[in-house]
């Protein structure tokens, strides 16, 4: 008999394939390792709620739009440019994303 997966885990795989990013990809956004994101979703159990909060920071999302009824996908309220600056960061490793941020704050104090 298998398992259904349980509501936790469908939700952050609806999150990565909106996204496209693999659960490694999600690993390391969220500062978790792999193998513990991994062995969570092959033995289909619940995060905990600290891991939960890092995969939720690690997506760009808070807690209660996770539990959301919808999935947080696109930000209406947003120009269209500001939608494809959205796009390219989500993109970006931490590092690069660091980089833009310092860069978007100077130009913000001019």
């Amino acid at each position: 008999m298998e398992l259904k997966q349980n509501v936790i885990l469908t939700k952050i795989e609806e999150y990565l394939d909106t996204r496209k990013w693999s659960l490694y990809r999600l690993a390391k956004e969220a500062e978790i390792q792999y193998s513990s994101l991994h062995s969570m979703f092959e033995k289909n159990t619940q995060p905990t709620i600290p891991t939960l909060m890092k995969i939720c920071k690690g997506l760009g999302i808070s807690m209660s739009d996770f539990f959301s009824d919808t999935l947080i996908t696109e930000f209406s309220h947003c120009t269209e440019d500001e939608q494809e600056l959205l796009n390219i960061y989500r993109e970006l490793d931490r590092k690069d994303k660091k980089l833009i941020l310092s860069v978007s704050r100077r130009f913000a104090e001019k």
